[in-house]
């Protein structure tokens, strides 16, 4: 998939930013994964402090998609470890967005995928199943909806309602 620069993006799609058909997430991620530029369809996930439904979505044909993880914003434990990003880059997803926290960083560092998330966090999740998926999820001050497109890079994230053309 070519890749879309953000900054790019948000100065030819003015109209739709300002119809709210394209937002930029608020720059309050941290950049993890050999992959620095990425982007798919989302599919989200509704979870706090609990990662089996994470690792459910991750064991799934990624097919060049983004999971994008509302984990309330929690900076207790992590949602996402190594072996869940080498999962997700042999099942084929393009990134994972988490509105929280990730471990192992040195090995998700080695891994050729996005990775975004709040900070990183030693402590494992809890095991309990609880959460929602493909539902709609709000943080970083926008709505992203399952389905829309997400776009990211080193200057930040993009959520369209449609896919954009490079």
């Amino acid at each position: 998939m070519a890749s879309l620069a953000t900054a790019e993006a948000c100065d030819s799609n003015v109209a739709l930013i300002a119809s709210g058909d394209v937002r930029c997430l608020q720059p309050i991620f941290q950049i993890y994964g050999q992959c620095r530029a990425f982007s798919g369809p989302i599919v989200t996930l509704k979870v706090f402090e609990d990662s089996v439904l994470v690792r459910e979505l991750l064991e799934t044909r990624g097919d060049g998609r983004v999971l994008v993880i509302d984990g309330g914003g929690s900076l207790r434990c992590s949602l996402v470890g190594g072996n869940l990003v080498v999962l997700a880059q042999n099942m084929g997803w393009a990134g994972i967005v988490v509105n929280g926290c990730v471990r192992d960083v040195d090995e998700i560092n080695g891994c050729d995928i996005g990775v975004r998330a709040l900070a990183s966090h030693p402590q494992k999740s809890n095991k309990k199943g609880i959460g929602e998926k493909h539902v709609p999820v709000h943080f970083a001050g926008t709505l992203i909806r399952d389905g829309e497109w997400l776009y990211a890079d080193s200057d930040g994230i993009l959520v369209s309602k449609t896919e954009l053309s490079v």
